[in-house]
């Protein structure tokens, strides 16, 4: 039977789907600009918004003239394009495959509209490679599923329609149409392994097992099935084991069934928008959840993440940057940003903790800074005076937030310790213009706060 033309496949897709609107990732590369070719002069594309989004990664020096080559086919097309720039870094030895794929991933997020569909440009071919990588990097039944064909993404959802489609159609697409795609070098550099297993492996295992393709996807359709079923009751578990602060009940994780340990981890992290950990550091999180002396927190990190092991609950975290040593700012009550990772510091209307007093000025201004050792404060209605440390300890505040917690001086007696305790003084400098200080915990941008 002759394979379906791309565009008969695409209308399908669009048909079946329904997408509310649609926008593709267009890298200008062959099987993006097949994509965005075809879908183009579709009506059921048009009526939903069709646009673009490029990104330039900044690593090749003909990126810039890959972004405007992309802007003019866009233009040829009808198609509104918005070019995306980020800073590819690889600050914690992830590979630049790895860290340029994060960066992307992050600007398309960023991007997408209320409840708009990415399209993009993966196809058979890519399924199959991506399920061996997987495979050879000792995934589990989530990674041996492969890509999914609809998974959420920010307020939209990524979209891969052509999963089903060989290489070959987009291929033959251009061909037909007598289109040039930019080839990017990177595609063909041996030092990704994509690329050796796509142009070194794969035809040799199809030399050898001609039918190889069909029983690797079709492993991975098994895999995908086991790896939603187990996915049901991992959701199950998470929801039993939460704890205030979204933590997670560490005991209770130890004792699930071993199916259960790491999908309802990385479930867990990816909720709190963290990515999963290596299957080192989630042994090592193991052991220590299981093991950890009462007056000790560990840490476990990976790339831009980290978890810590405190009061029989695991807590989740973007990656924490030290306290700068010393360091103290001038307050007037307008939004302070704190050192990274320590949060913002702001005053709030008295008695309407969420409405922030934006135009409130204190003069003279106040100090803030963090602890040195030995601080104490008289609480407001507190008949003596009290160590910060024992303070802390009595409202079991996490420990990595005791030396991010700000301290607020005027002229050198603390007056308030964030929003947590304030003296008498405090409350008379702050009476006047009716207001109270509101301090924003590292963590409160992604949704909870550890505190």
């Amino acid at each position: 039977m002759p394979a379906k033309p791309l565009t008969d496949i695409l209308e399908h897709a669009l048909r079946t789907a329904a997408p509310p609107a649609l926008c593709v990732a267009f890298s200008g590369g062959p099987d993006s600009t097949a994509l965005l070719h075809a879908l183009a002069p579709m009506p059921e594309a048009r009526e939903r918004g069709l646009r673009a989004l490029h990104v330039d990664h900044g690593l090749h020096a003909e990126s810039a003239g890959w972004a405007h080559r992309c802007a003019v086919f866009c233009k040829t097309l009808n198609v509104p394009l918005t070019v995306l720039h980020v800073t590819v870094r690889d600050a914690h030895g992830e590979g630049l495959e790895a860290a340029a794929r994060r960066a992307r991933y992050a600007a398309f997020a960023e991007s997408l509209h209320e409840g708009e569909w990415l399209a993009l440009a993966h196809h058979r071919d890519d399924q199959i490679e991506t399920v061996l990588l997987k495979l050879l990097r000792g995934a589990g039944p989530e990674g041996l599923g492969g890509m999914r064909v609809l998974r959420p993404l920010a307020s939209g959802f990524l979209w891969r329609p052509l999963l089903e489609t060989p290489r070959e159609i987009l291929h033959n697409y251009l061909k037909e149409k007598e289109i040039e795609a930019i080839e990017d070098p990177a595609n063909a550099d041996p030092r990704f392994a994509r690329n050796v297993l796509r142009r070194e492996l794969l035809p040799r295992i199809r030399g050898h097992w001609p039918h190889a393709a069909a029983s690797i996807l079709h492993a991975a359709r098994l895999c995908r099935t086991a790896a939603d079923y187990i996915d049901a009751d991992a959701q199950a578990a998470l929801s039993n084991l939460r704890r205030d602060t979204d933590s997670l009940d560490a005991e209770g994780w130890l004792s699930l069934p071993e199916a259960l340990h790491a999908p309802v981890l990385d479930a867990w992290l990816h909720a709190r928008g963290l990515s999963a950990p290596p299957d080192a550091s989630r042994a090592e999180l193991a052991r220590q959840a299981a093991q950890a002396a009462i007056d000790r927190v560990p840490v476990i990190a990976w790339p831009n993440a980290e978890v810590r092991v405190w009061d029989g609950r695991l807590h989740a975290m973007p990656s924490l940057t030290p306290v700068p040593a010393r360091w103290q700012a001038q307050w007037n009550g307008a939004p302070l940003v704190l050192p990274d990772g320590c949060g913002t510091l702001m005053l709030h209307a008295t008695n309407k903790t969420t409405t922030p007093a934006t135009g409130v000025r204190i003069d003279p201004p106040l100090t803030v800074r963090f602890r040195r050792g030995g601080e104490r404060i008289k609480p407001a209605g507190d008949a003596h005076t009290r160590e910060l440390r024992d303070l802390f300890q009595q409202a079991r505040m996490p420990p990595w937030l005791r030396e991010r917690c700000p301290l607020i001086f005027e002229h050198g007696e603390l007056i308030a310790v964030a929003d947590l305790w304030i003296s008498e003084r405090g409350n008379t400098v702050f009476a006047t213009p009716c207001v109270h200080p509101r301090w924003q915990r590292p963590t409160d941008t992604q949704g909870t706060s550890c505190a």
